[in-house]
């Protein structure tokens, strides 16, 4: 919306007045914009934060937590508010609205993305709440939602949007200058898309257990792509690092602008001790958020990278769950892994007299570093062709 005004800006035939509002040009950088939709954002999370908490409360939704949970610490979180991925997602929506270029198709497609996998996500969550468990929609129901966005996102960007439909098909790997695969048999590639999204959305759900993990780690991924995304939108950086330039992208930088502004005015309330959760409304808008990005400016293969902790975790569960169904025994203490090194972390407290209550948060900031190191890793590979 507020591009409006660069454009009318534009368009002034009085000279005088147009010069007399000259800075109003500053509207037309995208840089400028990014900066105001994080700071929007920001600021949005943070003024209505506590109301959207006393308004959870009000209506008395509480995170359930499983009866044969191992890790008693996780009990005591019973009842604290969740569904906050309202909170990111209203900030979110308000801030691109506002500052991306209007009826940009990248920026639009992402918001639906996170709109979409949100919907799911406060489905899934209403009904853990209401009912009182943890169990929430059925995963045949959860998968057949995150795969209609799949096949929604490659039909637009291989049928629809005419920028971006000679390189729907192409696999592009990091550490290369042309794609690995170029002009993929149509169901190959949905299939691949399809797995980008349902990988993202999980894995960062899955990472969504201690208080302020899953926030941090995606504010990280989404500066990684923020940056990422300038980049393949900007005809020069895109020809000087050999990456497909695809016209227009330059705004998700915008649209990651706003997400990181909302995910630190949410992470202002989700830090430990937390007093609201994102719940699967916010983990799954996020992952399916990163994912839509990355499919549209072909880093998909780079987000392995820039995820690093959310591809640990995932990896976690699913070696976890496949040794106890081979072998009966389970590699880790719990899944997933940030579970384990919670549990580690506590008995080395109990062990050494500090204080045990401080253990969550020592987790959470490891990995935040770890996620910080994976985004530069993912920038980098930028570079390295």
């Amino acid at each position: 919306m507020m591009y409006w005004l660069f454009d009318w800006w534009q368009g002034l035939d009085d000279p005088a007045l147009k010069d007399s509002l000259s800075p109003l040009r500053i509207l037309g950088y995208v840089t400028f914009r990014t900066m105001a939709g994080a700071a929007t954002s920001f600021i949005v999370s943070l003024a209505l934060g506590p109301k959207v908490i006393r308004w959870l409360l009000e209506l008395k939704i509480g995170q359930p937590v499983r009866d044969d949970d191992v890790l008693a610490m996780q009990r005591k979180k019973a009842g604290t508010p969740t569904m906050g991925g309202l909170l990111i997602l209203f900030s979110l929506v308000l801030s691109v609205l506002l500052w991306c270029k209007p009826g940009n198709p990248f920026a639009l497609m992402t918001l639906l993305g996170a709109c979409w996998m949100g919907v799911i996500g406060f489905v899934d969550d209403f009904l853990k709440v209401s009912k009182k468990n943890t169990k929430g929609l059925s995963g045949r129901l959860k998968l057949l939602g995150q795969l209609g966005w799949g096949v929604l996102l490659f039909a637009f960007l291989d049928q629809v949007h005419k920028g971006t439909a000679g390189l729907s098909r192409d696999l592009m790997i990091p550490f290369l200058k042309e794609p690995l695969w170029a002009n993929m048999p149509w169901i190959l590639a949905l299939l691949f898309v399809c797995v980008v999204v349902l990988g993202a959305s999980n894995a960062v759900n899955l990472t969504d257990g201690l208080d302020g993990l899953a926030i941090g780690c995606s504010n990280a991924v989404a500066v990684s792509y923020l940056v990422m995304s300038y980049c393949a939108g900007h005809i020069i950086f895109a020809d000087y690092l050999q990456i497909p330039y695809i016209a227009g992208s330059e705004e998700l930088a915008v649209f990651f602008g706003c997400l990181l502004g909302s995910g630190l005015g949410f992470l202002w309330f989700n830090a430990h001790p937390a007093r609201v959760f994102m719940g699967d409304t916010g983990s799954l808008a996020l992952g399916g958020a990163i994912a839509t990005a990355a499919i549209m400016i072909k880093q998909e293969i780079t987000l392995i990278f820039v995820g690093g902790v959310f591809v640990m975790e995932a990896v976690s569960v699913v070696l976890q769950v496949a040794s106890f169904k081979l072998t009966g025994k389970r590699i880790f203490r719990c899944a997933p892994i940030h579970h384990h090194f919670e549990m580690v972390a506590k008995e080395a407290a109990v062990r050494e007299g500090r204080d045990v209550e401080v253990v969550e948060t020592l987790v959470t900031i490891r990995f935040w570093i770890l996620a910080i190191i994976c985004a530069i890793l993912g920038i980098a590979t930028l570079k390295i062709r």
